[in-house]
């Protein structure tokens, strides 16, 4: 299984989500030391490099996010959006998990995602951001 993001930077969008999910970028196929050696064999011109990228989860549990320039910007809310586990869990204490939270947070921040709002309700905690091109995800 696979989960597809439409973008115009597939090299960016695999760094930021490479770190945000602690996934490695994909390797290059058999035979090949590096995906420019894998492109150029293929006879693929180098403006097309940054056409697609791939992360994997390294344990090989998650979903691989294949990511694919398209020319379009995003214009509407995302459909489908990630969320990502952080806080513990329901049975860790409320500020156990927002200091879990708010520390996901703030390193996700370093890596280029933006931070929209915190919402805090049903003795739930989770602050929505977006990534790097304005995909919304959830941290929780």
């Amino acid at each position: 299984m696979q989960v597809v993001f439409d973008c115009s930077d597939p090299a960016r969008m695999a760094s930021f989500w490479s770190a945000a999910l602690h996934y490695r970028l994909q390797d290059p196929p058999a035979g090949f030391d590096s995906w420019p050696a894998w492109l150029t064999a293929q006879g693929i011109p180098e403006s097309e490099w940054n056409s697609a990228s791939a992360v994997v989860d390294p344990d090989g549990r998650g979903p691989r996010l294949y990511f694919q320039r398209v020319p379009e910007m995003k214009v509407i809310k995302n459909r489908v959006h990630l969320d990502l586990n952080v806080g513990g869990g329901p049975e860790a204490p409320l500020g156990k998990r927002q200091q879990l939270v708010n520390e996901e947070v703030e390193r996700l921040q370093g890596e280029g995602a933006n931070k929209l709002r915190a919402v805090e309700e049903r003795c739930e905690y989770w602050v929505v951001m977006t990534d790097p091109e304005g995909n919304e995800f959830c941290v929780q």
